[in-house]
């Protein structure tokens, strides 16, 4: 269901009326033009557009990589417009799991490595690490490469890895900015059918950027980015 009242008692997530723009030259590019959204908490949002709409910068304001020129972002009943710079840090780090186009796993560090990093910087206990890091390991069925680098794993199985470290730490919300874009069709249809699975089965929030109508339509909602404004239609 889309609703735009953001004092919808069940909206998890609130985006009420972001802006953001770039200065370009002499020129200003808008991003985003009073975007608004409210999403129940376990939702999974689809948000779709073309290429240079702006659907990777509203992830990123949405995680506060970015601010936002205008608006406020309430997740989970907090303001995250009101953070300082390295309050959104923190509170990404403790909260908010990514998956990307192109994985970014580190290159020098092992599957293992890679999972439990978000761990090792919130500063959980070892034996904590070890317990949540084999859990969604086997969760994504790579238990048996963790001490495998990236470069020796195929896409699909490094995106898999990605998947794991972005679940590893109990987020709140999981970000995926295009996660098939650069897998095979059906490799992309598995990957995305697992993040899908593993999201849901933990009750988390997900919110996949894509311009596939096929990824998108796993999702509960669709959302449309058209000239800096979120719409529910086609």
């Amino acid at each position: 269901m889309w609703y735009n009242d953001m004092t919808q008692p069940d909206s998890f997530i609130r985006l009420e009326n972001l802006s953001k723009s770039y200065q370009e030259g002499a020129h200003t590019r808008v991003v985003l033009r009073d975007a608004s959204a409210a999403l129940a908490r376990g939702e999974f949002t689809a948000i779709v557009g073309r290429s240079g709409t702006g659907k990777s910068t509203l992830l990123n304001v949405i995680s506060g990589i970015d601010r936002a020129d205008a608006g406020h972002i309430w997740l989970d009943g907090r303001d995250l417009t009101t953070l300082s710079e390295r309050e959104r840090t923190l509170f990404r780090r403790q909260n908010i799991g990514f998956v990307f186009q192109f994985f970014n796993l580190i290159p020098t560090l092992t599957a293992w490595e890679n999972v439990v990093l978000p761990l090792e910087l919130k500063g959980a206990p070892a034996d904590e690490v070890r317990r949540r890091a084999e859990a969604v390991l086997d969760a994504v069925g790579l238990l048996d490469r963790r001490g495998t680098f990236p470069d020796r794993l195929s896409g699909g199985e490094q995106q898999r890895i990605a998947i794991a470290r972005a679940l590893v730490h109990d987020p709140l919300l999981v970000l995926a900015d295009e996660p098939t874009g650069n897998l095979d069709e059906q490799t992309g249809q598995q990957v995305l059918a697992l993040l899908d699975r593993l999201t849901r089965q933990a009750n988390k929030n997900l919110i996949l950027v894509t311009h596939s109508a096929n990824a998108a339509a796993r999702a509960d909602r669709i959302l449309y980015l058209r000239e800096g404004k979120l719409e529910p239609d086609a």
